[in-house]
């Protein structure tokens, strides 16, 4: 059952000195959601595949004064397990702890019939949307234990709760997140202060939006910033206690 906090209100000092990551930081949601925690106080890690993105959302960052963001390129299609080991170790020599994890950073994939559909573009999809997030939450379990609250948040979709035709491998991902999601929030109850979510942005201004729907008009979709209260949220002190939960940004 899905959930709408989307009018949620949210302190100007929600995340102080909170450390949070955030995947596919260099463009669309996840630009937005690095800016928006970054100006609710925490400081944000922005990992991404290109550098110059990244850069440039550093520099907006600090130039609306929010604190100091970390910047860790890294292709998630081609990471591996070691990959995202040296990964952790870095975050835990600079920082010591995770308070939030943002898993935004997804590959759509082809929109193309399942017996149409090629290998190599469905392992790619998966890798990005599925294995990245399974492998990057695995190795920072233990740095988000040393928060007093840490926070997961998983990119779900409408068509990871229903499939679709012509969704392919990202339709399929987006099931397995959930399932993702489901499961690690059943194995942290009651074993740690860890809670684990799902967000459902809806149909957003973003460039996979403009991929998936080459003919609609931009502007008949929200802005990612006007989803963002359900992510202040679901990483801030009031969803302590919320976990397993599916959540939609936006009202159906």
């Amino acid at each position: 059952m899905s959930e709408f906090i989307g009018d949620y209100q949210a302190p100007q000092d929600l995340l102080k000195d909170k450390i949070i990551l955030v995947t596919g930081a260099g463009d669309g949601i996840g630009k937005t959601a690095a800016k928006t925690f970054a100006a609710h106080g925490a400081t944000v890690i922005l990992l991404g595949r290109t550098t110059p993105k990244l850069e440039m959302v550093y520099d907006e960052i600090e130039a609306a004064g929010g604190p100091q963001p970390a910047i860790f390129p890294m292709d998630l299609n081609t990471a591996t397990i070691e990959t995202f080991e040296h990964f952790a170790e870095a975050v835990d020599q600079e920082f010591g702890r995770l308070d939030g994890l943002l898993h935004n950073a997804s590959l759509l994939g082809q929109r193309t019939p399942i017996a149409n559909y090629h290998f190599g573009t469905w392992q790619q999809v998966m890798q990005v949307n599925v294995n990245a997030a399974f492998g990057l939450t695995k190795v920072l379990l233990p740095l988000l234990d040393k928060s007093e609250a840490g926070s997961i948040v998983f990119t779900g979709s409408g068509v990871g709760l229903k499939g679709r035709a012509y969704w392919g491998a990202y339709s399929v991902s987006k099931f397995a997140t959930e399932g993702l999601m489901q499961v690690l929030a059943d194995e942290l109850d009651g074993v740690s202060n860890t809670r684990a979510n799902s967000v459902n942005p809806g149909a957003t201004r973003t460039n996979m939006r403009a991929t998936a729907y080459p003919a609609e008009d931009p502007k008949s979709v929200v802005a990612a910033e006007e989803i963002m209260p359900t992510y202040l949220y679901l990483m801030g002190a009031d969803s302590r206690g919320v976990s397993g939960r599916q959540f939609n940004a936006q009202k159906r």
